[in-house]
């Protein structure tokens, strides 16, 4: 027989809860209610299809963009072959930010 770590009503409380208010704010309190760790109370809710992972955003609240990301704009921008310019990845993220910028603006 199989162990159950939840049952199907503390599963649909679960799922509810965090249905209501997905943050790991909610996971901990799962958590702590239910007496389960967090790690516990998120691969359950991974497994109901309803666990939404939270976002990485800079400091000003943006999504973060890659150098290589910024590169390959500006390789479409000027509409050129990536390959032409390989290695620019290397240079200074605000450098290239800054160029980008400045050819979009004109």
């Amino acid at each position: 027989m199989k162990n159950v770590n939840y049952s199907e009503e503390v599963t649909a409380t679960i799922v509810a809860a965090y249905a209501a208010n997905p943050s790991m704010e909610t996971v901990k309190d799962l958590a702590e209610t239910f007496d389960k760790t967090t790690k516990s109370i998120i691969g359950k809710l991974s497994r109901e299809g309803v666990y939404q992972k939270e976002s990485y955003t800079t400091k000003t609240g943006a999504k973060p963009v890659t150098k290589v990301e910024l590169v390959t704009q500006l390789a479409d921008y000027l509409q050129i072959e990536l390959d032409s310019i390989a290695g620019l990845e290397k240079s200074p993220k605000a450098a290239l930010q800054k160029v980008l910028d400045v050819l979009t603006i004109n």
